[in-house]
């Protein structure tokens, strides 16, 4: 039975290399200036491309802390503080205080914000299509399912049996 677990395990092994691959290259794409520089174009707004990001992520998770923000986006706590301030100023954001701590000011996605992300979400539709215009339906449904499993399961900390063996 060990020996059936290894070929498996190598198996997996393989497969995860190549999954770690596709997905460099998806966040390589996702993570290019020139990406937002197109959707912003795509979506017919004006917005600076540093905060076309935490303007969506903000409409999306909102309310949400600078703090996780932050770690979301990968920038430190002052220059996102400075980018939410700018978004506040373009009446995009709200500031307010936390239904949970009183010492922590949340972002929150105003009427006009969400008026701007509708239109990326529109822009990102045309786009998406054209990526996946040569696709078959079920297909996508497939990607998008898996993708979603995915994005769960990966929230989640190393799992304690996979960080004792790393030990």
């Amino acid at each position: 039975m060990a020996s059936r677990k290894k070929v498996q395990n190598t198996h997996i092994n393989a497969q995860l290399r190549e999954l770690h691959g596709a997905l460099l290259e998806i966040v390589s794409v996702m993570n290019r200036p020139q990406r937002d520089e197109a959707m912003v174009r795509e979506a017919g707004i004006s917005l600076d491309r540093a905060l076309f990001p935490l303007l969506v992520l903000v409409e999306r998770l909102g309310p949400i802390g600078v703090v996780e923000l932050a770690d979301r986006v990968g920038r430190d706590y002052t220059t996102v503080s400075r980018q939410v301030a700018k978004l506040e100023s373009l009446s995009l954001i709200d500031r307010q205080e936390s239904t949970t701590d009183r010492r922590v000011r949340v972002a929150v996605v105003t009427a006009s914000g969400k008026a701007m992300t509708d239109r990326i979400d529109e822009a990102r539709a045309r786009i998406g299509q054209a990526i996946f215009a040569t696709w078959d339906e079920q297909d996508v449904k497939d990607l998008v399912r898996l993708m979603g499993k995915f994005a769960n399961d990966i929230k989640g900390d190393v799992p304690a049996a996979a960080s004792a063996e790393v030990e």
